[in-house]
């Protein structure tokens, strides 16, 4: 494994500090919430996103994943229009950290609970500006780049 891919993969556990959920019911009702739009836009954070892309991978497989991530994060934006979205729906960006998740996914251990798995994929995946080691700045915040998927620069 490469060291841009180690990297991209974070195979860490959660600390008890960093221990978002306590239990698989929670994360099934955010996903619930953000597929109904009813969560509140607050809690819809990084994390949030990580969660729901790691429950579509696993309920739908990858292309279904990327589908139903798509579906949701484009209904979830119209419906909170009016909150200050710093980037909207972005192709590459949806299918880069999809790719980051299945990265996890498949280094992980896998011995303790949903939950565990959730809690650990999120204390390894803290940093939002993780794509920028892979796209030039001005790349990845294009318009091709937002609508369609662009590969990166660096390989990963």
């Amino acid at each position: 494994m490469s060291a841009a891919v180690a990297e991209a993969s974070g195979s860490g556990h959660a600390t008890p500090q960093t221990r978002v959920y306590a239990s698989t019911d929670e994360m099934r009702d955010l996903v619930q919430g953000f597929e109904a739009t009813s969560l509140p836009y607050a809690r819809w954070t990084h994390g949030a996103h990580l969660t729901v892309a790691l429950w579509y991978l696993l309920w739908y497989g990858p292309d279904g994943a990327l589908d139903a991530m798509r579906r949701g994060l484009v209904r979830y934006n119209a419906a909170h229009a009016n909150e200050p979205m710093r980037v909207g729906y972005h192709e590459t960006i949806t299918r880069f950290w999809l790719g980051v998740v299945r990265r996890y996914l498949c280094s992980a251990r896998l011995e303790g609970s949903l939950a565990d798995l959730a809690n650990g994929l999120i204390a390894a995946h803290t940093d939002r500006e993780l794509p920028f080691k892979y796209y030039a700045r001005e790349r990845l915040l294009s318009d091709e780049a937002r609508h369609a998927w662009v590969e990166p620069d660096t390989p990963w």
